[in-house]
């Protein structure tokens, strides 16, 4: 039986250049989490393992019907308040935006094939072994972004204002407007990678 593989399945999906590239991203289902505050707090990691837990499970029962598959990366939407703290650019936001008052939601993506009757079944499964509260938050989401700008960021999170400056020089240069959720793909695990060796997709969906 071989597994399949979403990252090289969708393997434009998965990479992004050094430099700011358009490129346009297909529609894409994914398991998915909602959250709001510091990602470096514990309510961020309890969700993080709420998501994977469900996302195993999911995985596991689906083994056993012979369609297994690799659990895709981590990747999270992120937004503000916009009417509190407007008319920030692109690259300001990170700095003057205090970290307690974003808002998330943590994805994973899914195979075509997963159906909701068993995203729910995976939840069950997975809040009556672990206990996690956080896994009745779950969800199925769809995402469909089109049109982005996107560039791969190297380094720590704290750095990435300055790979948003160069993507939001692009922006303004093609006179392009803001038209979805800033979005990361974090092709590292941050728990065990040194922050300098963090490898992250930053895309911003555009019009």
């Amino acid at each position: 039986m071989e597994k399949l593989d979403l990252t090289k399945l969708y393997k434009s999906y998965y990479t992004a250049k050094a430099s700011p590239e358009i490129i346009k991203i297909e529609s894409a289902n994914y398991l998915s989490i909602p959250g709001k505050g510091d990602p470096s707090d514990k309510l961020f990691l309890d969700k993080t393992q709420a998501l994977y837990s469900v996302a195993y499970t999911l995985k596991f029962a689906y083994k056993s019907k012979n369609k297994d598959f690799t659990v895709a990366k981590l990747e999270g939407l992120w937004w503000f308040d916009e009417a509190r703290h407007n008319n920030l650019s692109l690259s300001e936001t990170p700095q003057k935006v205090p970290r307690s008052q974003w808002e998330y939601r943590l994805l994973i993506r899914l195979p075509d094939f997963v159906s909701h009757n068993e995203i729910e079944a995976a939840k069950n499964a997975a809040l009556a072994k672990k206990g996690f509260e956080a896994i009745t938050e779950v969800e199925y989401f769809e995402l469909n972004e089109g049109l982005t700008v996107q560039m791969m960021h190297v380094g720590p999170f704290d750095k990435e204002i300055e790979t948003l400056r160069i993507m939001s020089e692009m922006i303004k240069e093609k006179g392009f407007q803001k038209n979805g959720l800033h979005h990361e793909i974090y092709l590292s695990d941050f728990r065990k990678t040194s922050p300098e060796k963090l490898k992250t997709i930053l895309r911003e969906p555009v019009r």
